[in-house]
């Protein structure tokens, strides 16, 4: 079966990473068919439910057809297509990089179906089918789940009872913990700052340690924790000397601090990561992976540690400064 994932726009390459890591972590034999601006299709022999995981799509579709993004070509397909079609249904369209209306396409393909013999319902229909249109390709599918961003926002960081300027906000948190292709397990952030991180991570079922060697921020991140009841093990402790066994922990997620406050201990930004990275590779199991943002460069500091790059995205803070995001393998 092929599977579309309308990705969000919030990022250009985060989106589609995170969902072939899910897949990826769920041991789901899939095949990557196309990846068109803000939409991803797989094909897939079937697809458990993961939109509780995912922080960066909008909705999953069962991909009835695909076709170029002209109406002549959606209307010959929707007529002869097999919708599979029991009781009422409505349609929603997105045309993005295209001159079609949205509204117009949803009434003539609505109208369409309807002359078969199916009744329309917008309120409440018990199939909802949705087309997606990108600059030369139209996606024609059954809504099977969605995404429901709002769970995200009710956790950001300004609700929560200890608040630290510059956190990650919790999609983006979620996604890099996606990314790390963590399906359950350890996950340690050894700069841990509030937190998190590590509530993302739990919130996926995974067992987390987080560290910090500001006391302050481990107990500003231990009450965020017991705020969502979360049972974490927190260390004030240094990212150069991490006090856990080697070859102990599934996944490493982490934002370290960068500027003045990340030279509390550290001699340079550079000395910090060196170690850090050192220590990450020791912790971490076989062939398990790390997700890091950086100000500066890691792939020469990283291959020295002994992780391979497994991938690299960029993230825009402000004019002047873009963190990168790496994708580290043991």
């Amino acid at each position: 079966m092929k599977i579309a994932f309308e990705l969000s726009g919030e990022h250009a390459t985060l989106p589609r990473a995170e969902v072939i890591a899910c897949l990826e972590s769920l041991n789901i034999d899939f095949r990557e068919i196309a990846f068109m601006d803000q939409l991803l299709v797989v094909d897939v022999q079937e697809l458990p439910p993961i939109a509780k995981r995912l922080a960066m799509t909008h909705h999953i579709l069962d991909v009835i057809f695909i076709c170029p993004a002209n109406i002549k070509s959606i209307l010959r397909l929707a007529s002869t297509a097999d919708l599979g079609l029991k009781g009422t249904f409505c349609i929603r369209a997105k045309c993005k990089g295209t001159d079609l209306s949205s509204t117009a396409l949803e009434r003539e393909v609505g109208a369409l179906i309807h002359k078969k013999g199916y009744r329309v319902d917008l309120d409440n229909p018990d199939v909802m089918f949705r087309l997606v249109l990108t600059e030369d390709k139209c996606v024609f599918g059954r809504l099977m789940e969605s995404v429901d961003r709002g769970r995200y926002e009710v956790r950001r960081p300004q609700q929560r009872p200890f608040f630290y300027p510059g956190v990650l906000l919790p999609r983006f948190a979620r996604a890099l913990v996606n990314i790390s292709s963590l399906h359950d397990g350890i996950l340690l952030d050894p700069f841990c700052g509030t937190g998190g991180i590590l509530i993302e991570a739990a919130s996926i079922g995974a067992q987390c340690i987080g560290m910090d060697i500001q006391q302050k921020m481990v107990l500003g991140a231990n009450l965020n924790l017991r705020y969502y009841d979360i049972d974490g093990m927190l260390i004030v402790g240094d990212a150069c000397d991490i006090p856990l066994r080697s070859k102990s922990v599934d996944a490493v997620v982490t934002d370290p601090p960068y500027g003045r406050s990340a030279l509390i201990q550290a001699r340079s930004l550079e000395y910090l990561y060196r170690d850090s990275l050192r220590e990450i590779y020791r912790v971490l199991k076989k062939n398990k992976k790390a997700v890091i943002v950086s100000q500066m460069p890691l792939d020469k500091l990283a291959e020295e540690a002994g992780l391979a790059v497994r991938g690299k995205h960029q993230q825009r803070v402000h004019r002047s400064l873009t963190r990168q995001i790496i994708v580290l393998q043991k």
